[in-house]
């Protein structure tokens, strides 16, 4: 693999984990059935991302990129204040939404940034941004 494929792909994992981790921290305060639905479904399928995109670095003896701690611990410090303010639905949705979007620019930046890198690692990058604009659109009803 080349090295731009090796850095979307490290991307990927970042973004992915962040995703899963933004999941998972408002899971637990989700208090209609179909919104904790949508959310495990989410969720399930960034798990499945991040399997294969492990497996590709692995296939290149890479251990892949968590995500930023400071920009997580600012994440999780955001959710936490947010919802001790206002434990809603709408709250979740919100800060679920904002992930999503910054998850989706970030991603095409790299996809723009690291053209050399191979059709699957891209094709990756563009499935995982669909999954961030289609929670995001599944988001909207509850905003």
């Amino acid at each position: 693999m080349n090295n731009d494929t090796v850095r979307l792909l490290r991307e990927c994992d970042a973004g992915i984990k962040m995703g899963i981790a933004a999941i998972d921290d408002v899971l637990n305060y989700v208090h209609d059935g179909i919104m904790r639905q949508i959310l495990i479904e989410s969720m399930e399928a960034h798990e499945d991302y991040a399997d294969k995109i492990k497996e590709m670095l692995d296939n290149c003896n890479d251990e892949g990129k968590d995500p930023n701690p400071v920009a997580k611990s600012m994440s999780w410090i955001k959710t936490n204040v947010k919802l001790v303010i206002n434990e809603s639905d709408e709250t979740i949705a919100d800060l679920i939404t904002d992930g999503c979007n910054m998850g989706v620019k970030s991603l095409n930046k790299y996809l723009n940034q690291y053209q050399n890198a191979d059709d699957e690692s891209k094709d990756i990058a563009a499935d995982i941004i669909k999954l961030e604009e289609g929670l995001g659109f599944d988001m909207r009803k509850y905003l």
